[in-house]
């Protein structure tokens, strides 16, 4: 019988952070008896022993609020940056949790923290996970929460911009977030009509891209949206892509390894800038006037979607569950309408991307988009 867990957020902020850490808390005192703790911002909270006791009042109120009430930071475990140096903190905050008794540590975020909570329990916690984020790129679940309201915020912004794309005969390109997974540009781009979609997994021919936008121009249709996701890459970026971390990778040549990952990061730093030169390149090629709009961290804010609060609630109270069945190195995945305990091991290092034959990929192909392809 459980008597006392932990719970904490760590990653980028997401909707429905706060319904998840609702849903956890008041499962596991209202049906369990179960003392819950919150550690504030992230795995650094844990280290410096932060605390906040999640009883009846601290969880009343925050279904509706977006971000986290516990705080967040991208904090490593093993990496944590003290002062001028990077310290393994691994030992304190295993300290901190048998200070507290704890039966279980409660970690809620993304592909990051997955591997970072993996790392904590292999190293003697009692660990359990929901995935979050609006990426929607965490391996093994059907969908995380957080990616249902990015995605009708992002779908919200190309539906306004149609309309100033319309009426001064412009290609508007919209950057979607998303990292290195397409899904949130896909989806958006779909819902929202847009002409030309492009995901990382799809690398696109930016000559591809202009000839679809110059078709739709001689048939009389003046204006494109772009929907391009953070990580999508040109063919030929694409390709140099490959080859570094083939040689990062294969390379017996330590002074050659190291060359291509500083080459790597030049490469991720330039991509960071691919949107507005695939804005300037696309107004050379058409000779239509060209605007970038980024949405940036706008798509994560806020009140998160009706439907993210059920996920996120859904998987919590399902976390307080197995927690008292004492099912521990897990993930709490959704799956269908319900919930499914997935081993960890089966999870870290590993990306949900789209497939290449996925149903969106083939309905956006069948009404005319072009993927750049």
């Amino acid at each position: 019988m459980a008597d006392c867990i932990g719970i904490l957020t760590a990653g980028g902020d997401s909707p429905g952070l706060n319904a998840a850490i609702r849903g956890v808390g008041k499962a596991a005192m209202n049906a369990y008896g179960i003392r819950v703790i919150g550690f504030r911002d992230g795995f650094r909270g844990l280290m410096e022993n932060r605390t906040i006791m999640l009883d009846s009042a601290a969880l009343s109120g925050i279904l509706t609020i977006g971000g986290t009430i516990l705080g967040t930071s991208r904090d490593k475990p093993h990496k944590m940056p003290i002062g001028t140096k990077t310290m393994d903190m691994t030992e304190v905050m295993l300290e901190t949790y048998n200070k507290h008794h704890l039966d279980a540590l409660v970690c809620l975020g993304g592909g990051g923290t997955q591997k970072n909570a993996y790392w904590l329990m292999q190293n003697g916690m009692n660990i359990i996970t929901l995935p979050k984020t609006i990426d929607n790129d965490v391996a093994m679940t059907d969908v995380t929460f957080g990616f249902d309201t990015a995605l009708n915020i992002a779908t919200e912004a190309i539906d306004r911009l149609h309309s100033t794309a319309h009426s001064h005969h412009r290609i508007i390109v919209v950057e979607v977030m998303g990292h290195n997974a397409g899904w949130l540009a896909l989806g958006a781009g779909i819902a929202g009509g847009a002409d030309v979609i492009l995901i990382p997994e799809i690398p696109y021919d930016i000559t591809k891209v202009a000839d679809s936008i110059l078709k739709r121009s001689r048939g009389g249709k003046h204006f494109s949206i772009v929907a391009v996701s953070e990580g999508a890459m040109s063919l030929e970026v694409a390709r140099m892509k490959q080859e570094l971390e083939d040689r990062v990778a294969n390379s017996e040549d330590k002074k050659d390894k190291k060359r291509s990952k500083q080459e790597l990061v030049i490469l991720e730093t330039e991509r960071a800038q691919s949107t507005h030169f695939l804005t300037q390149k696309l107004e050379e090629l058409t000779g239509l006037e060209s605007r970038v709009t980024i949405l940036g961290h706008v798509q994560r804010g806020g009140i998160p979607s009706p439907a993210d609060r059920l996920l996120a609630t859904r998987l919590g109270t399902a976390c307080a569950h197995y927690i008292q069945q004492g099912t521990f190195g897990v993930m709490v995945a959704a799956r269908g309408d319900g919930a499914e305990a997935v081993p960890l091991e089966e999870v870290v290092n590993k990306r949900n991307t789209v497939p290449l034959d996925h149903a969106w990929v083939t309905a956006a192909r069948d009404l005319g988009t072009s993927l750049g392809d």
